[in-house]
């Protein structure tokens, strides 16, 4: 379902669904001090929206409130609304996938899962070596949300960091093919040179994908930094057997 109204009054209609997208269940003050808006306007959009289905509104009651007051009332982003920001080839993709399954094998489905994060790993892995371990989940949500994923990254209660994805162009294709999914959170240590773990995702059912990042005291080294350490390794292994060998 498209986003409706022409020009200015559409643009800012899909600002404010995406918006909601990113950072819902949100209330609507908090939707006019991001955009500028008078209460008024944020309600006439919010009005639509809810009128197309895109978003729903929540209830939430106040921690520590028991009772009296009204509860804040809050909107979130539907599944028909979450699909208006979907690409068009996530159905493409899920009938390529099944065809290489069909063919091939669900070991095709999982290299072909591999390759395409690796051009993210190409990428990043340069940048994150250059940058301090604890604004790497930062640099790789910015990443993330470049690609469409409408991504954000926070510090994590039980320790570590949360890297959240609001958005998931594939999440059709990834609920059918898991292997998406696993791809992506191999890369995501990688990335991070530490141990992650994928709490939820939308594929699943789950209103945003969450990554739960372990401190970078349990970190692992990067796949960059293992090729060096392993190349390394051969070399002083040759040194060894020409010396053994009087070479």
């Amino acid at each position: 379902m498209p986003l409706i109204e022409p020009g200015s009054e559409r643009s800012t209609r899909a600002r404010v669904a995406r918006l909601i997208l990113e950072h819902g269940p949100i209330a609507a003050a908090a939707l006019g001090e991001r955009l500028g808006l008078t209460p008024a306007a944020v309600r006439r959009h919010l009005d639509a929206l809810l009128a197309d289905g895109m978003i729903e509104p929540r209830t939430v009651r106040p921690r520590g409130q028991r009772g009296r007051g009204r509860p804040a009332k809050l909107f979130a982003i539907t599944d028909a609304g979450r699909n208006a920001f979907e690409h068009a080839y996530d159905d493409l993709a899920g009938s390529a996938l099944r065809f290489l399954a069909e063919r091939l094998g669900e070991e095709a489905v999982s290299d072909f899962a591999r390759r395409q994060v690796d051009s993210l790993l190409r990428r990043l892995e340069p940048v994150m070596r250059q940058v301090p371990p604890d604004q790497r989940v930062q640099v790789l949500a910015q990443a993330l949300s470049e690609e469409g994923y409408a991504a954000s990254a926070s510090k994590a209660k039980s320790g570590g960091d949360q890297l959240c994805q609001h958005h998931c162009p594939v999440a059709h294709a990834a609920a059918e093919f898991p292997q998406l999914c696993e791809a992506e959170t191999e890369a995501f240590a990688q990335l991070l040179g530490t141990p992650v773990q994928r709490l939820a995702t939308i594929a699943h059912g789950d209103g945003v994908c969450t990554t739960h990042v372990s401190p970078q005291s349990l970190g692992v080294p990067h796949r960059a930094d293992r090729s060096v350490r392993d190349k390394s390794f051969r070399d002083e292994s040759i040194r060894d057997e020409s010396k053994e060998t009087g070479g």
